[in-house]
């Protein structure tokens, strides 16, 4: 039983689906970085404001006096993505929720990184967290509903840990697969 249904945490809708970033706009990604616990109110101003933005959210399942309980948390903790121009990003801030604006000198790469993790959820397996990212070989699932996905093995006690990864924030979800999807990347590009 969800405690509040879940919030739209991508708008407009298809902002990820399209497959290049248009280049006649002059809107570009801005990773915010909120107060704690401010990235729903702040997307609700955005939506409200029609700005397009990614809070990339996950479910929590949780017992409560023997009912579960589910709430949707933000897979990044205090990061919003904002594709806006600098007009809209100046009404962001103007909402006193966020710490700073961080500019993304390679858009393409942050653009690809939050089509995965948006692919990622989508698909709706267990995703964990990580936020200490250690160096490991380079994959690309070949099958199934993540076929196409490039991430970083882990490997973990309960088996073979994909990472998608957000270089810039220096994060990013998991799920954890079996070895026959995974094929070995020589080349990470």
């Amino acid at each position: 039983m969800p405690l509040l249904s879940q919030e739209t945490d991508l708008y407009p809708e298809h902002l990820l689906s399209q497959t290049e970033i248009e280049e006649t706009t002059e809107r570009v990604w801005w990773v915010l970085h909120t107060r704690p616990r401010q990235e729903k109110s702040l997307v609700r101003q955005l939506h409200r404001a029609q700005i397009p933005y990614y809070l990339p959210l996950i479910p929590h399942r949780w017992r409560l006096r023997g009912r579960m309980m589910t709430s949707h948390l933000p897979l990044f903790p205090s990061y919003v993505f904002l594709f806006g121009d600098r007009e809209e990003r100046v009404a962001a801030l103007s909402t006193n929720r966020i710490v700073r604006s961080l500019e993304v000198p390679d858009q393409t790469v942050l653009w690809q990184d939050l089509r995965q993790i948006y692919r990622l959820i989508a698909a709706g397996m267990p995703i964990t967290p990580e936020s200490q990212l250690t160096p490991g070989a380079m994959v690309e699932i070949k099958s199934g509903p993540l076929a196409g996905l490039r991430g970083k093995i882990l490997r973990s006690a309960s088996g073979q840990r994909f990472v998608v990864q957000i270089d810039f924030i220096q994060r990013g979800a998991s799920v954890v697969l079996d070895d026959f999807t995974l094929a070995k990347v020589d080349d990470p590009g």
